[in-house]
């Protein structure tokens, strides 16, 4: 191993880095690494679905709705109700992370950006392969941002919240609030279709799946994190 050494007085001084600091060190870093770029794939992920036309993911049934109401775009309304959502914390006591606030403004800004890159998809030979890239791809940002564990999406956290103070199952909550939000958006305009039920059916097991694959190493003794229980568990909305 490498180690450099400088002199003080006469005196030789090592300059290596202790191993626990280092692993730290890079272990932070390769989890803020992990949060943004699972959150920027996030909107890039939604993005895709909004482009395919196919059915959107439930919130962004909401999101699309409101911006044929408003004329925003989707990624600011997107940004609006993350921070609005991010509000009702506060009654329901719940505590955001780095990873809540990040959340509410990269996915929004990331979603606008990758919109603005895409050319127009008419035929179903370009929108079938754009809605399964959208939610594979939507698949792998939630195992990155989830596994860098810097706190859930505001959207989850509401519905952990709900459970809590009422006592009901999250199961229920999810189910319960995600229905609010489809029908809401559907009836302003947002997009229901095939995409969302092959969203709703497929992003727990992708979740899953890429939540080991990018699992991060714990810092005290290298040992590798794992999210565990059902997939329906995990935080899966931004």
């Amino acid at each position: 191993m490498h180690q450099s050494t400088t002199t003080t007085g006469g005196h030789a001084l090592s300059t290596q880095g202790h191993p626990t600091e280092r692993f730290t060190h890079g272990h932070l870093i390769r989890r803020l690494s992990q949060l943004y770029l699972g959150l920027a794939l996030y909107g890039a992920s939604s993005a895709l679905l909004v482009e395919a036309g196919l059915g959107l993911e439930p919130w962004n049934v909401l999101h699309q709705g409101l911006a044929e109401l408003t004329g925003l775009t989707i990624g600011v309304v997107s940004i609006f109700v993350g921070a609005a959502v991010l509000l009702l914390w506060i009654p329901l006591r719940q505590r955001p992370g780095l990873g809540t606030v990040s959340n509410v403004f990269v996915v929004g800004i990331a979603m606008d950006g990758t919109l603005a890159l895409l050319p127009e998809a008419h035929s179903l030979a370009v929108r079938i392969p754009l809605l399964l890239a959208g939610i594979v791809l939507n698949g792998v940002a939630t195992g990155l941002y989830i596994a860098a564990r810097f706190g859930p999406g505001p959207r989850d956290g509401l519905m952990t919240g709900l459970h809590r103070r009422t006592g009901r199952s999250i199961r229920l909550m999810r189910t319960a609030v995600e229905i609010t939000v489809v029908v809401t958006g559907f009836a302003l305009g947002g997009t229901v279709g095939v995409g969302t039920v092959l969203y709703a059916v497929s992003i727990g097991p992708l979740a899953q799946l890429f939540l080991r694959v990018f699992a991060v190493p714990s810092a005290s003794d290298g040992s590798t994190v794992v999210a565990t229980g059902q997939p329906r568990r995990a935080i899966l909305r931004p």
